[in-house]
């Protein structure tokens, strides 16, 4: 799924009715989910954290700003943070399967927006800087609101979107596209703030003070501290004491957790520490990350002892969490720190693969036509690719096969996400069916409502052909892992793989026929013709690679 996290800020952090109404209007739009408000009385200004699918946010987004520019006047603000505008500041942050490009996208269009509905300008800025100059947040705001009315003329000041016209109401607004910031905390067998202080100068990218023969700090030639360029790039950190756990702890910000993620750091402060004679005891998330980042701890952690990372994703979050000590000071809940788990638990959405295998059984077997063939064929298509993925473990490390050990893991880590793509099409399926009922019971009375209602069921059965094309293009990239693994792996599980390759068929088939039978709704001769081509030729590959799998199999087990 897509997820994109928004963290606009506004300038008023003293009056809380103002920031329920900003909140209530981003709330207001489905597939948005709050997760943060945080008001600054001195500042007056607050921060609000959002997160949800690349429409949603972009909506929640608007609203947002097009109500904090009705209740805020900046005429009258007064505050201690660097400020220019009612929504001062606006960032999109790519959280889930979602680059850069397309939150600079979404990033324009609130730009676009902004401007033209609400008549505030807007610069954008980070990503989605149109120059160098206007990368750097502090560069737009400088002068801040009192400075802007002179500012906005200056031709090189230009608003990227909107009039070179001073807003006095509203100001103007920086909107843009910044990178995940992971607030993470390293925790020490020592009380002694001025140990951890040495170890996060050593890690953080700005390093530390150079020191001559006589242990004074070097000056350049304009009087500034030379510093000695730190380990891990994208990274701020400091050394301080908590009194709430009696430990010292180092204090970091990974900026770009790509660059330098959570799992390395934790490494390079643990080398720095033992150099000094200190102990990493654990770790600590302030905030909530990116499962990705999780995932990637875990398979470092992994592979150092030599296991498989084709596994399922629980356990390698389990073996992040377990390795950086996360759950050392209190107990760590996926559901409320890891972002994707977060959103997905405050959705609060029921699913089916939630279910037990029993209960889906129940909900199957009654009278309401979904679930139906649709998700089992995308259920039989997840046992198909779990099986290999199973039989690929069942073979890493094992005598005899070592020689097969990165192939069977890469075979792993491919059905595994195989697996994954197919458990979500199992809801999809039937997600996709309800759509289209919901169409079918649109109003017809009307001529215009016949047109609204016919564009609409159009829409809703390309959806529900859609779905069960995806099944088969999706478990045809089983093909050669499914392949591969009767040739490689363990002799002793190859009945195992003949059972994928008949829940593979039966997935197929199931789609194919899925396909068909929505397909008699469509007028669209061309379309009809083009998707029946495409799915017949993706089901006869399918088979005849999984027939010869059963032969392969066959001959093995006598």
């Amino acid at each position: 799924m897509k997820l994109v996290e928004c963290v606009p800020n506004f300038s008023e952090g003293k009056d809380m009715n103002v920031i329920k109404q900003i909140t209530d209007a981003i709330e207001s739009v489905s597939g948005t989910i709050l997760l943060d408000v945080d008001p600054g009385a001195a500042t007056n200004r607050t921060v609000i954290t959002f997160i949800g699918t690349p429409e949603a946010i972009l909506e929640s987004a608007f609203l947002a700003i097009k109500k904090g520019s009705e209740l805020i006047d900046m005429s009258k603000h007064k505050g201690e943070h660097p400020r220019m505008g009612a929504c001062d500041v606006c960032p999109f942050v790519p959280v889930s399967d979602i680059s850069v490009k397309e939150c600079v996208e979404l990033a324009k269009k609130l730009g676009e927006r902004v401007a033209n509905e609400l008549n505030i300008p807007v610069y954008l800025y980070e990503y989605a800087a149109t120059e160098p100059k206007r990368k750097s947040l502090a560069n737009i705001r400088e002068g801040e609101y009192e400075g802007l009315k002179e500012k906005i003329k200056d031709p090189l000041w230009k608003p990227d979107f909107g009039k070179a016209e001073f807003n006095p109401k509203s100001g103007a607004t920086v909107i843009g596209v910044r990178d995940f910031l992971i607030a993470y905390n390293i925790n020490l067998n020592t009380k002694d703030a001025k140990l951890a202080t040495k170890i996060a100068n050593v890690i953080r990218e700005k390093g530390y003070p150079k020191k001559d023969e006589n242990g004074k700090i070097v000056k350049d030639e304009n009087g500034k501290t030379v510093y000695i360029p730190g380990l891990l790039k994208e990274c701020r950190a400091i050394g301080w004491f908590v009194d709430d756990y009696n430990i010292a702890q180092i204090s970091i910000n990974l900026t770009n957790w790509k660059v330098t993620p959570p799992h390395v750091a934790y490494e390079k402060a643990s080398e720095e520490a033992n150099r000094i004679g200190v102990k990493v005891t654990g770790s600590e998330l302030v905030g909530l990350i990116p499962k990705a980042a999780l995932i990637e701890a875990g398979k470092y952690y992994l592979k150092k002892q030599n296991k498989s990372t084709g596994i399922p994703e629980k356990e390698i979050l389990y073996i992040a969490i377990k390795s950086l000590g996360l759950d050392t000071l209190y107990p760590f809940e996926i559901e409320k720190k890891v972002i994707e788990y977060a959103y997905e638990s405050k959705m609060k959405k029921k699913k089916l693969i939630d279910m037990s295998l029993k209960d889906f059984c129940d909900e199957l077997s009654t009278d309401s036509p979904a679930p139906g063939g649709g998700s089992v064929a995308a259920l039989s298509g997840s046992i198909a690719a779990s099986l290999v993925s199973m039989v690929a473990n069942l073979t890493f490390g094992k005598k005899g096969y070592e020689k097969y050990n990165e192939d069977v893991e890469d075979i792993a880590v491919n059905s595994q996400r195989i697996k994954n793509i197919m458990l979500g099409l199992i809801d999809l399926d039937t997600e996709a069916f309800n759509y289209y009922m919901e169409v079918f019971k649109m109003p017809k009375k009307s001529e215009e409502e016949k047109r609204v209602r016919d564009e609409k069921l159009k829409e809703a059965t390309k959806k529900a052909i859609d779905v069960p094309l995806k099944t088969l293009e999706t478990i045809k990239e089983l093909l050669p892992y499914l392949e591969s693994i009767t040739e490689k792996g363990n002799v002793n599980s190859i009945s195992d793989a003949g059972v994928s390759a008949l829940n593979l068929i039966s997935c197929a088939e199931g789609a194919y026929m899925n396909i068909l039978i929505n397909l008699k709704n469509m007028t669209d001769e061309g379309y009809k013709k083009d998707v029946r081509e495409k799915s017949k030729k993706l089901l006869d590959e399918i088979n005849q690679r999984c027939e010869k799998v059963k032969v392969e199999v066959y001959k093995t087990i006598g």
